[in-house]
């Protein structure tokens, strides 16, 4: 069975990414500071493509009460993001780290677009490790309860 990031999400994320693309091709100390964001965010969000948030796509049917044994497979996905938690919450804790550096070298820039998108994937950060996250193991947790997996 195939997981799909919900739209909504996958579109959000595309779009703090082409604006961390834009950044990066600021010169000098906004630049550098938008390069060291990407090379924290790319790992972390190949992550959480492949596995902390297609489960997130479950949701709809889920909530109208339809759950299928191919849904099970969906277990591998939330089992791993369980387990990787703490690394994750720790990569978002580095990347926090790297956006208020860009925020401080947008400022100096006189560039108020990257201040407002570092508050802003600030905020996305925090989302997904106060909802989307728990969420997303939650599913897992409702399926392997309603299917009898382990």
């Amino acid at each position: 069975m195939k997981f799909e990031i919900p739209r909504a999400m996958k579109l959000e994320h595309e779009e703090l990414h082409g604006m961390l693309r834009k950044a990066t091709k600021e010169p000098g100390e906004l630049g550098e500071a938008a390069i060291s964001v990407a090379k924290l965010m790319h790992p972390h969000f190949i992550k959480e493509e492949e596995y902390a948030l297609p489960p997130l796509g479950l949701l709809r049917s889920l909530s109208e009460g339809k759950v299928t044994p191919e849904m099970a497979e969906v277990l591998a996905m939330t089992d791993k993001l369980k387990a990787e938690l703490p690394q994750m919450l720790a990569e978002h804790k580095a990347i926090v780290v790297a956006l208020e550096k860009l925020s401080v070298s947008a400022e100096k820039a006189g560039k108020r677009e990257y201040v407002e998108f570092s508050k802003a994937l600030m905020l996305h950060a925090q989302n997904e490790e106060e909802v989307a996250y728990p969420t997303a193991i939650l599913i897992g947790e409702y399926v392997r309860a309603k299917l009898g997996s382990r």
